[in-house]
């Protein structure tokens, strides 16, 4: 049987096809977006930083008072079946939890059966050589809500940010609250300006993405200080070098902001070996 053809899916403790996975009308996530989710990538079959993954999925499920529905040795045994289902050897995994289905629609909520949701997609990543063509963002106010350290599926702002980069063909949306830089619309802030790397500290502000915490370990292997501290628009724009970073995308170095170029529109050299050490890690 050709499992990847089927796109099986992972709902409410079945492996089912994915064409025929349902939830009920009255499930919390469809109604409010009363959820939270996490991705995961998969190089080689191995599922990369599963802890740190799973650590904040917990914490992202305490904050809006969803109970764990499995343990962390009952998600890895789950998401391994449903990579037994896939051929791909680097797969992105994508987790949603909901507070699950009510009788009645009603903002308040009671004790409820979490909704489970798990699928599995093919991870198409961009080689160096793509990469060190850099890539552009356009700047625009952060219009979200004051928790983004929630990975919650309530996601309408970041799907409309989404959408205008999509429409003025650029790779990312970068945000600020009040002229700093917070982070992007689906993606990590990095800047490096005189031999320092700089990003937004963590807090309610940003979410803390584990591929960010990847990033910075990279750096300080390639002897570049760290600092997470707020930094302004201006500083953005006058910064050596500019990334962005996801578990998708990895780290990515973007040359152009506002129509303006980074570093003569060139990929830096703190990039290169930032990039390097980060292929390291998903080997050990």
């Amino acid at each position: 049987m050709d499992f990847n053809r089927l796109s099986m899916v992972y709902l409410n403790g079945n492996f089912i096809e994915k064409n025929k996975a349902s939830i009920s009308v009255m499930d919390r996530g469809f109604l409010f977006g009363d959820g939270v989710y996490e991705v995961i990538p998969v190089y080689q079959g191995k599922l990369f930083r599963l802890t740190a993954h799973l650590k904040r999925l917990q914490n992202s499920l305490d904050a809006i008072k969803i109970p764990n529905p499995y343990s962390n040795s009952e998600w890895l045994n789950i998401l391994n079946q449903l990579l037994g289902h896939s051929q791909s050897p680097n797969q992105s995994l994508y987790l949603q939890i909901t507070r699950g289905s009510d009788t009645q629609r009603r903002h308040n909520f009671q004790a409820l059966t979490p909704t489970v949701y798990i699928e599995s997609s093919p991870l198409t990543q961009k080689t160096k050589q793509v990469l060190e063509k850099g890539f552009s963002a356009i700047i625009q106010p952060d219009i979200r809500w004051s928790r983004c350290d929630i990975k919650a599926t309530s996601l309408l702002a970041n799907v409309l940010y989404s959408q205008n980069a999509k429409e003025n063909q650029v790779e990312e949306i970068i945000l600020h609250r009040n002229d700093i830089i917070t982070e992007g619309a689906t993606s990590n802030v990095f800047m490096i300006k005189n031999g320092s790397l700089f990003t937004h500290p963590t807090g309610t502000h940003i979410l803390s993405g584990i591929t960010r915490d990847l990033a910075l370990e990279s750096a300080l292997a390639c002897k570049l200080p760290v600092n997470e501290s707020a930094f302004s628009i201006d500083g953005l724009l006058g910064a050596d070098e500019v990334w962005i970073s996801s578990s998708t995308r990895e780290i990515m170095p973007i040359t152009q902001i506002d129509n303006q170029t980074i570093n003569h529109a060139k990929v830096g050299t703190y990039w290169e070996c930032v990039y390097n050490h980060y292929q390291q890690l998903k080997n050990d």
